[in-house]
């Protein structure tokens, strides 16, 4: 049993090598009916969650740094979020807002719209998740140019829905034996600068450059409706843009009409220090901006927010039935409350104090290759060595276990790269205990 000491802790308590007895009976019953297609880096079975704290079936208690893959923006359960949900619920679950009203529909668009970059009126949609949200964008790109075509990037993750999943170029499993997608879709590489060995400016001018190559040769650019691009790459690797990427790319698109889509469904939402990861980079406001995970803390809920003069379809053009679902409305509505109160500063002090910790991990251990990210999305490359910077995707894999066996939950990203995204409100000892403990965990798997 757990003590009382260990059961109000704020760190790791492990009372039996996880996976448990309780854990092992679920996740058999899970492997005998549920799809293959899930994937589950290590054996965690999740019972209940408090703050930045997950407990397992058997009474073990981790640290989670991932934030169910960015999604629990403001902690797991936190009370004013649970609280804003459970007296929604108890006043009115659903009536679908595609053919009726509610008035907390409109107070959280307002709030949204005001936030988005670039200082310009806008519409919103809700939907139900980050894929939905990108078809949606996709849809009304095509619909307001009257374009069938689009650019996207390598190393991109949109989603796995059909139109979405044409867009995602991250790993061949997650296209392999879909085709034919939607056609259409030219994918570029995205600046690179650590594995590229460019300077910003060069990786920059080489990834504009190439697609102005495709603009001259195979692409005529009067047929593109949008390039979507990750403002922070999530599953390529947490890649941040170089500064002046998406300035350049947006004066590109503008120059032939093309809208630019900002996917901030991984990084928007306070996670890099900042309300949308756009902002960081001066004068970029895309035409479209597409919201999910973080945005209601847990609850299912998307967003496209678009230039009003974009997002100008006729009735019945796009629906939902169960977006903009008033409990997960009231979930967002608390969780903006929250951002804006606090979390985001914490992401952005809290983000960098941990770069400010594994600043030095290249220089001391051998295979700790880049570190970079904005806030509390941080990503940390793994190689062979530091000259050839060869991938080491087993390292990766084997400091993530190693991780979870020590009450830390991390997962990958890309290859081979370590992405830490805790709730935004993880403190400084906690990020500390996590650092320390990935530390020895890259120790043991040098070793090895």
């Amino acid at each position: 049993m757990l003590t009382r000491e260990a059961v109000q802790s704020d760190l790791p308590h492990l009372v039996t090598a996880p996976p448990g007895p309780k854990a092992r009976a679920v996740i058999a019953r899970d492997h005998a009916v549920l799809s293959p297609s899930l994937t589950r880096a290590y054996p965690l079975v999740v019972a209940r969650g408090e703050g930045a704290i997950i407990e397992d079936a058997d009474g073990n208690r981790f640290l989670d740094f991932n934030a169910g893959i960015a999604v629990a923006a403001t902690g797991h359960c936190h009370p004013q979020v649970v609280r804003a949900i459970q007296e929604q619920a108890g006043h009115l679950i659903h009536m679908a807002g595609t053919d009726f009203y509610y008035e907390s529909m409109p107070a959280l668009a307002e709030r949204l719209a005001a936030s988005a970059p670039g200082g310009v009126p806008r519409r919103v949609f809700f939907g139900n998740s980050g894929a939905e949200a990108v078809e949606g964008a996709m849809k009304l790109a095509r619909y307001h140019t009257g374009r069938d075509k689009f650019i996207a990037f390598l190393g991109a993750f949109h989603g796995r829905t059909m139109g979405s999943l044409s867009l995602t170029a991250s790993k061949t499993v997650q296209r392999r034996k879909f085709s034919p997608l939607i056609p259409g879709v030219t994918h570029v590489p995205y600046p690179d600068v650590y594995r590229s060995g460019q300077s910003p400016e060069e990786a920059t001018e080489a990834c504009l450059a190439h697609i102005e190559r495709l603009f001259e040769t195979i692409l005529p650019p009067e047929e593109v409706a949008a390039i979507f691009v990750e403002p922070v790459q999530g599953e390529g690797g947490y890649l941040v843009a170089p500064p002046g990427f998406l300035t350049a790319l947006q004066a590109l698109a503008r120059k032939h009409g093309i809208l630019i889509v900002a996917d901030e469904v991984q990084c928007g939402m306070g996670r890099t220090g900042r309300m949308w990861a756009s902002s960081h980079f001066e004068g970029f406001a895309p035409d479209i901006l597409t919201s999910a995970k973080g945005i209601a803390s847990g609850m299912p809920l998307s967003a496209i927010i678009a230039r009003a003069d974009v997002m100008q379809w006729t009735p019945g053009a796009h629906g939902s039935t169960f977006g903009g679902n008033p409990v997960a409305i009231a979930a967002a509505l608390a969780t903006l409350d929250l951002l804006e109160s606090g979390l985001i500063a914490n992401a952005e002090a809290i983000g960098r104090h941990i770069l400010a910790r594994l600043a030095e991990w290249p220089l001391r251990f051998p295979n700790a290759g880049d570190v970079r990210g904005l806030g509390l999305m941080i990503g940390i490359e793994f190689v062979r060595d530091q000259t050839s910077r060869e991938r080491a995707p087993e390292i990766r894999d084997q400091v993530e276990r190693l991780a979870f066996e020590r009450g830390v939950l991390v997962l990958g990203a890309g290859k081979n790269t370590i992405r830490l995204c805790p709730p935004l409100i993880v403190t400084r000892r906690q990020a500390d205990f996590a650092i320390d403990t990935l530390e020895e965990c890259l120790k043991l798997a040098q070793r090895g």
